[in-house]
């Protein structure tokens, strides 16, 4: 019935999210909510944890994607589930050495790293930089230099794979602004350069193909063409790199039509293809680093808001208007991306409504999801969008000067917030 484990229905009708009732959480702490399940969290990273020890006999990492949702409580939990971090932004790595995260489980990705984001990853010591370009490669290259380190690095390399997603969330084909083309040998240039580097270590590549994915064969196919790639890097420089980051882009469920694949399924198919290519090309398994992204916090939490109006257009639409909108949830103006919406307080009836559900922006497009499915609502109900814990409040924004709300964890029937919501002194801090 629900995306996950951690949503449920109790008796009086009403959703819970980890064992808390959703309408209390919404009397508590106001709407807009962001609600995430720590539960749900935890066991959502242990599977690939217990994925790679089953199939890559324990040589392998999976990265938290900073970029889906990034507070220190969340970066704590995922460095003690052993997870490793991906971070795109100064700002994401801040906040990860602000809570101790090993930087030696770090890796600094992005396709434009300016001058201060350099220098403070390389003085980060262990963080390892995936390296978008050349002039990047020339700018670390000169940074690792003056501060007297040797920087560990990858190359974003991009193997040709259309993933057949949304085209904004396509990554891996070669009309992409990320990585380096194999075709052109635009790759291979770049890793001869690295390796001729003394203040660099080439130590393995990167590659993703995409977001929202649903079919094994991308991957598979992915890690194919990357093992071959490490295959052609050592028989024109006789080094064999040790480490393949094949990248992430699981989907997860946002509707009824979504069919997400165990995580397992993915992992086996996966290193069954790394295992048998790197036989056949003569090399060493390597080191395996996966990026589950929005797989791990995306089913794990859900939205509340408050209805504050029915606005019924005869022969056209109803329109249910909310208390939030784009500005705490902006992938359906971007993507039309798909969300399941019910009344939390009336999550056991059924939804006999077909409605497009708005926010309060002064934008017509400022909506949730239109002509979706929800139970007769009322002013004062509230809403549940599942499965907003990726790629929501990382998101947000302030337009129409409205505040952020705020994140609130909850775990086995108590709550606490992680983040809190902001008041209108904040929106007015750094004007002069």
């Amino acid at each position: 019935m629900f995306p996950s484990d951690c949503l449920d229905v109790n008796k009086a009708g009403h959703l819970t999210i980890g064992g808390y009732d959703a309408p209390a959480l919404a009397k508590e702490y106001g709407t807009p909510l962001y609600v995430m399940d720590e539960t749900q969290l935890r066991q959502n990273c242990r599977d690939y944890v217990r994925s790679i020890e089953r199939f890559y006999d324990g040589r392998g990492l999976a990265l938290y994607a900073s970029k889906a949702f990034c507070c220190k409580e969340v970066l704590r939990i995922m460095a003690q589930e052993g997870m490793g971090l991906d971070v795109c932004s100064g700002g994401e790595l801040y906040t990860a050495l602000q809570v101790g995260f090993p930087p030696e489980r770090i890796y600094f990705h992005g396709n434009n790293k300016n001058a201060q984001e350099i220098r403070e990853g390389v003085a980060a010591g262990a963080v390892r930089f995936v390296v978008d370009n050349l002039e990047e490669l020339r700018r670390l290259d000169a940074e690792a230099l003056r501060q007297g380190k040797r920087i560990k690095i990858l190359l974003r390399v991009k193997p040709g794979i259309d993933a057949h997603t949304h085209e904004f969330i396509r990554t891996g084909q070669i009309d992409s602004k990320f990585g380096f083309a194999l075709e052109t040998g635009e790759a291979l240039n770049a890793a001869k350069k690295a390796l001729a580097s003394q203040s660099l270590e080439l130590c393995g590549i990167h590659c993703h193909i995409g977001s929202q994915i649903f079919d094994t064969a991308p991957f598979a196919l992915a890690a194919q063409v990357m093992l071959g790639f490490l295959s052609q890097i050592k028989a024109q420089s006789g080094i064999e790199l040790d480490e393949l980051n094949l990248g992430g882009g699981f989907g997860i469920r946002y509707d009824e039509n979504d069919t997400p694949r165990p995580y397992s399924e993915y992992m086996e198919r996966v290193s069954a293809a790394v295992k048998i290519t790197a036989a056949q090309l003569g090399l060493a398994v390597p080191f395996i680093v996966i990026e589950p992204g929005r797989s791990i916090p995306g089913a794990a939490g859900i939205t509340l808001y408050e209805v504050g109006a029915v606005k019924e257009i005869p022969g056209l639409r109803t329109f249910v208007l909310t208390d939030g909108g784009m500005n705490d949830n902006p992938r359906y103006i971007l993507y039309g991306a798909k969300y399941r919406v019910l009344c939390a307080n009336k999550a056991d009836q059924p939804a006999d409504q077909t409605v497009t559900i708005a926010g309060r922006c002064c934008e017509s497009g400022d909506l949730i999801q239109e002509f979706t499915p929800l139970q007769t609502v009322e002013p004062g109900d509230i809403l549940a969008v599942l499965s907003t814990g990726a790629y929501n409040y990382s998101m947000s924004m302030n337009y129409n000067r409205f505040p952020r709300p705020p994140v609130v964890m909850v775990n086995n029937g108590s709550a606490r917030v992680i983040v809190g919501g902001e008041d209108y002194a904040d929106l007015t801090r750094h004007d002069y």
